[in-house]
């Protein structure tokens, strides 16, 4: 083990060490909220630990069993023991370093999905909305609850824009590498000579800012436009100016919210999605720092690169940033993204741990 890794392992020993104190002292639970915050750093740090002393028990039984190798009648026991800890050592060696990996900040929180038609007219708009429910059905497996924000509908039932917000546990975990461009491959329905069109959509997940003060926006640079909502008509027609357009004038952000009867609620979501982008951009001006000396596994961050591939007459969905391929479209549209995610992290915490290995 890396001596820099271990130094960092016996840091957080001590830690926990010093957090039972705290926590055990009689004057702990007079503060509830440095109580709970003291027993969610011991929560994050304890299996770490745990991991540790199990490494430091292995390397005592190696010892243990070099020790014995000159002892003739010991050897082939001691070489046993020897090959039994050094295998120990290997697994929670690897599992500690994947322990010690930083964690994004945003993981646990909600998100805003936005997806947006691009090339390709009403069939970009129709697959816009193909990958909508993709994304609620997959929602619906995790048991997540998604809210429509924002829509703005295609002449032929498809979305030229939708934002849902979606709050659920590890919600912008599973899903933040699904910014990006996506392209399908497909006849359209409208398509009479049987051609495969192909046609694209950007999908941007945004962690839901966690309190509006947060991000710093002045009132003063915001334009704040109030207009009838659009709708099919009938009895429950929008009679009022319910819907509300927020422009943020220094970066030229536009929100704009209608899905509620109520401009007090719309107000409220459109600055939360406003909140949203402007943190996303605060982030990735800090990504593009980091990518200057090391390519990120999400790439540029560009909206408009092309992540997947949706082939429909062949039955295949390709993730070009692992070249991952899996046939099985039907089951991807119906929400079953669990494959894909999956190889997106695990290629994350590949690059992760080789940034990890590569410290001095």
């Amino acid at each position: 083990m890396k001596s820099s890794i271990r130094q960092r392992l016996e840091q957080l020993a001590d830690r926990l060490a010093e957090l039972d104190a705290l926590l055990g002292q009689e004057e702990a639970i007079r503060d509830m909220e440095a109580f709970r915050r003291l027993n969610r750093e011991r929560a994050d740090i304890a299996a770490v630990v745990d991991l540790f002393a199990a490494y430091r028990r292995a390397e005592s039984d190696l010892a243990t069993a070099a020790a014995m190798e000159g002892d003739a009648d010991m050897r082939a026991f001691a070489q046993e023991e020897t090959q039994a800890a050094q295998a120990t050592m290997a697994r929670l060696e690897d599992e500690l370093q994947r322990a010690l990996l930083p964690r994004d900040p945003n993981d646990d929180k909600n998100i805003f999905l936005e997806i947006r038609a691009g090339t390709g007219g009403e069939e970009s708009a129709l697959f816009a909305g193909d990958l909508f429910r993709m994304y609620a059905r997959y929602a619906e497996r995790q048991r997540w609850k998604v809210e429509v924000v924002s829509k703005n509908e295609s002449d032929l039932g498809g979305y030229r824009e939708i934002i849902a917000r979606i709050e659920g546990s590890g919600a912008y975990s599973k899903l933040k590498f699904e910014s990006g461009g996506h392209r399908v491959q497909r006849v359209p329905e409208t398509e009479a000579q049987g051609r495969i069109h192909t046609s694209a959509c950007t999908v941007a997940v945004l962690p839901e800012a966690d309190q509006l003060g947060a991000i710093d926006i002045n009132p003063a640079d915001l334009r704040i436009d109030t207009f009838r909502a659009s709708g099919a008509g009938g009895q429950h027609i929008n009679k009022t100016d319910s819907a509300v357009r927020i422009t943020h004038l220094p970066s030229g952000l536009v929100v704009e919210c209608q899905d509620d009867r109520s401009q007090h609620r719309n107000k409220a979501q459109a600055l939360s999605v406003l909140a949203a982008r402007l943190a996303d951009m605060q982030l990735r001006a800090q990504q593009l720092q980091i990518a200057s000396t090391r390519k990120s596994l999400i790439g540029s961050g560009d909206r408009s690169e092309r992540i997947r591939t949706y082939n429909f007459p062949q039955g295949r969905v390709t993730d070009h940033r692992i070249n991952l391929t899996l046939y099985k479209i039907d089951a991807i549209m119906d929400g079953d993204l669990d494959d894909l995610l999956a190889g997106l992290n695990a290629e994350h915490q590949a690059e992760q741990l080789a940034a990890l290995a590569g410290e001095e």
